[in-house]
């Protein structure tokens, strides 16, 4: 027969693994919110992903511009936004014109069109910055995870469900997942100001 404390150390150690696990996963969607976010910052080139955070008020339901309409991209510096409903492309000029993305729509009633205005110099500097600024806030979520999940590490030990070897052995793993992490996000907030900054 095994003993009970043996038993209840093994089961932590998992417990430990599925902490670590956890931690992986919700920093995977750090990024992939990231990304996503830096997408639909504009580089100066016409592409759809600078809709992608565009939201319109569709029958008093806030509803993503791309689920109400085709986005095709025409020309390098030209998006055709076709409405799939002709009746909401009001709606949609607005939800445009209100969200930011600094392009103003062009319709003939049943289409949109959007100019792609070059980029200044400082129009490109400001948005290298915003694209580091929403890295700093990728990385700062990605360290509250990191946080967290040491503090569950710590509680196993505190409750003596662990040894002080696992607890040790939980957190650095979690230290190294955070550090991955963290250069990830770099590598991709650099690629995404280079390729805003070349003109």
């Amino acid at each position: 027969m095994r003993h009970p404390r043996v038993t209840s150390l093994a089961a932590s150690a998992e417990d430990v693994e599925e902490t670590q696990m956890l931690a992986e996963e919700k920093m995977s969607k750090s990024l992939e919110n990231l990304q996503g976010n830096l997408a639909s910052l504009r580089t100066g080139r016409a592409s759809p992903d600078i809709l992608s955070r565009v939201t319109i008020d569709y029958y008093g339901a806030p509803t993503p511009l791309m689920q109400l309409a085709s986005v095709s991209v025409t020309s390098s510096s030209q998006l055709l936004v076709d409405p799939y409903d002709k009746s909401a492309i009001a709606d949609i000029e607005r939800g445009i014109m209100d969200s930011n993305v600094g392009l103003t729509p062009n319709s003939d009633g049943e289409i949109i069109r959007l100019n792609v205005p070059q980029l200044t110099g400082d129009t490109r500097k400001t948005l290298a910055k915003e694209a580091k600024a929403i890295g700093e806030e990728c990385k700062i979520a990605v360290r509250n995870i990191r946080r967290d999940a040491i503090e569950t590490v710590k509680k196993f030990e505190k409750n003596k469900e662990i040894g002080e070897d696992v607890s040790k052995d939980g957190q650095d793993a979690v230290q190294k997942l955070t550090d991955s992490f963290v250069k990830k996000i770099d590598t991709t907030v650099a690629a995404k100001e280079k390729d805003i900054l070349t003109v």
